[in-house]
């Protein structure tokens, strides 16, 4: 199988130079790259055990809030359970910045959702279930674990993409770009030497045919 090389290069010294400094720069971009893929793999799994945990977290809550609901729907009834819930008053505040994981740009995201009582909800306190509270307490809860895990799985796809493109660029460099620079160099190197031992025969030749003159 022919050694594949770098196309449109002249055999001179000049250009086996400049190839030996992009081979050096070749290879010491490879291991970097190997170093940034091999943190990003670490953070990847690192981030990987929270996500089990955060959605765990936001499937026992959403569990626990859906069985107060139920609760209070069997006490209330369920025209009263929507009449509460239509009198509640929306407020959640989110705010998405971005930080940097590996020089990676990943999602902050900042929400301000905290416990509230039952006027700050919006409903009164005679006509509503103690299980209704519970259940509005759990769903707020749960909204904050939910956006958490959105901003923890939205950098676990992030980190993902970042690893697959430093992933190809070490491949590259690894099975074909600097295989094709060292394969030149080694062309070149050869062709010189021909070359050198040709101009010497060259010359001997001319001094032999100078003598017998």
């Amino acid at each position: 199988m022919a050694q594949e090389m770098i196309e449109g290069i002249n055999p001179t010294r000049m250009e086996l130079l400049k190839l030996k400094d992009r081979e050096k720069l070749a290879v010491k971009g490879h291991s970097l790259l190997k170093e940034k893929r091999n943190a990003l793999i670490m953070e990847f799994f690192n981030i990987l055990e929270r996500v089990k945990g955060s959605r765990e977290g936001v499937e026992a809550t959403l569990q626990e809030a859906y069985k107060d609901l139920s609760d209070a729907q069997m006490v209330m009834g369920d025209l009263a359970v929507k009449k509460s819930a239509m009198s509640v008053k929306e407020s959640v505040n989110v705010e998405i910045e971005s930080r940097s994981v590996m020089g990676v740009v990943v999602p902050l995201i900042e929400s301000e959702i905290g416990q509230k009582n039952m006027v700050q909800r919006g409903y009164g306190f005679l006509e509503t279930s103690v299980k209704l509270d519970e259940a509005a307490s759990k769903f707020e809860e749960s909204i904050k674990l939910i956006i958490e895990l959105a901003e923890i799985e939205k950098t676990i796809m992030l980190l993902a993409i970042e690893i697959e493109s430093t992933k190809r660029r070490v491949n590259a460099l690894e099975h074909i770009i600097i295989p094709k620079i060292e394969n030149t160099v080694k062309y070149i190197e050869m062709r010189l030497e021909e070359m050198e031992r040709e101009n010497f025969v060259r010359l001997k030749m001319i001094k032999k045919t100078m003598e017998m003159e």
